[in-house]
Order: structure tokens, then sequence, then C-alpha cells
């Protein structure tokens, strides 16, 4: 069976957003601190594995965002894999919200970043280096400690959030 795709040539449309919306992918919440300690975040959906030896990682965000300066000086990140069940966590940081912090639990980890209760798995990391790439930072990160647990990870498609299902093992 063969399926045929409609190939568009580049344009600074929403079809190039459509285009990449058809590629699933885990949602992430990026923590750090400021110069004068206060915890500051963002939801992040651009984020990969880069090396497990030594294990480094990294993110994009974009050229105007608010925390540019925040993240591009930092000595430290955490990225948080959010749970199925925390979609208002991904909605609240990427809000204009003032204390995206409020209400919420979360401790201190290394280099002092504020880390978020309840995810899939978090991600703590010394920076390493960051590039400009077209109209983002990528920023590396040095992995320093992680952790994970059993819950399934939220998920974000085309414009929706969701979850994983896993298909049954096959002999």
């Amino acid at each position: 069976m063969t399926t045929s795709v409609d190939v568009i040539n580049w344009s600074a449309s929403d079809d190039y957003r459509r285009s990449f919306g058809c590629f699933p992918s885990g949602v992430t919440v990026v923590t750090t601190v400021t110069t004068d300690g206060k915890p500051v975040g963002l939801t992040i959906n651009s984020f990969t594995s880069v090396s497990l030896s030594p294990p480094m990682i990294l993110w994009c965000l974009k050229e105007n965002s608010k925390l540019r300066d925040v993240f591009r000086h930092c000595s430290h990140f955490a990225v948080h894999v959010l749970g199925h069940d925390q979609q208002e966590i991904s909605r609240r940081f990427c809000a204009p919200v003032e204390d995206r912090f409020a209400g919420l639990t979360w401790h201190r980890g290394t280099g002092d970043v504020p880390l978020l209760d309840g995810c899939s798995a978090v991600i703590e990391c010394r920076r390493g280096e960051v590039v400009t790439w077209g109209d983002h930072d990528v920023i590396n990160g040095v992995v320093e400690r992680h952790g994970y647990c059993d819950k399934e990870p939220l998920a974000f498609l085309a414009g929706s959030y969701g979850a994983f299902r896993r298909f049954p093992e096959v002999a």
C-alpha cells in the first residue's frame, strides 16, 4: 500500500508548522534561577538527547523569549518531562504569568534550580555551549543528575495534548 504526500514548497505560512505538527513530541518545562535567585521556567517541546557518554542534551529557545538572557547565562538548568496529568503546568509555563511557581510543589536541585514534583522524569544539567541558529538559541547541557518514575509522559501532536499508548508486544 502506498500513500501520497502533497509536497508543499517552503513558505512562511502556517503550512510549515502543520508539517511539523505531524511529529508527536513530549512536553517539557525547563527551569533555572535568575542571578538574584528567583525561580523561572518555560514550556518547550524542542528537546533531545545528544550523547550518552558523556550524557548531554540540547533544547531550543526562541530568540524573542523574555527569559533568553537568563538561560544564556545561567550555570545550571533542569528539564522536566511532564506527566500525562500535568497539562495545567504546561499551560502555566507558556502563559504570561508573573509567578509561574505560585501554588506548585517544588524544591531546589543542582545549581539551586527549581525542580517540579510529579514529573515523569527530571534531568539536571550544567549549561554548556549556547549557539544561535536561525531564530532560536540551541542550549546544550551536560547532565549531572537525573531521575524518573513509572508515569506515562504528556504528549503533544498537531496542537493538542495527548498521552502515549503502548502497543502489545508481538512474539
